[in-house]
């Protein structure tokens, strides 16, 4: 079962503003296509329709802390590590990480946080509706180790609702 995926990316010039800063908005687009890429590195998908049912992954939440800018031609390296697992609830940090001129990933630059809902929407609803993952999923992904957790920095659920 996997917790980690690591990818990399560079910022391309219709990701910045004038000054070659990456906007904030494409922080939350680098951390969708990671989930992305994640989920397709184990043979998963995000959204598919099977017998006339649509499920997916829908976002109920989404928040990102920026420590340093990204700018034009940088590249970054994104981690994704899945920090809590439910039956319908997977929640994931991304952190973002600047590559140095020897390939190497420096000093973490972007934490974010994503929580998604495991979703359905059957031939006549109106609405998707929240519903256990599927057992392909559900086999494919766990929650990182906590001793994972505190090498990254990241609070587990528990700690985060003490705190």
């Amino acid at each position: 079962m996997a917790h980690e995926f690591i990818t990399q990316r560079q910022v391309e010039f219709a990701e910045t503003d004038m000054a070659g800063i990456m906007h904030f908005s494409n922080y939350f687009r680098f951390m969708e296509a990671t989930e992305h890429y994640f989920f397709h590195s184990l043979g998963l998908a995000l959204h598919w329709e099977e017998e006339g049912v649509m499920r997916g992954w829908v976002r109920v939440r989404a928040e990102c802390d920026y420590r340093e800018p990204l700018r034009y031609l940088d590249h970054v390296s994104l981690h994704l590590v899945v920090l809590e697992k439910r039956s319908k609830v997977l929640r994931h940090a991304v952190l973002f990480r600047r590559i140095g001129e020897g390939g190497e990933a420096g000093a973490e630059i972007a934490r974010g946080m994503m929580t998604v809902v495991h979703v359905e929407k059957r031939p006549g609803d109106r609405d998707f509706r929240a519903v256990p993952m599927s057992a392909d999923v559900d086999a494919s992904l766990e929650a990182a180790p906590s001793r994972r957790l505190k090498e990254l920095k990241l609070t587990t659920p528990e700690s985060a609702r003490r705190n």
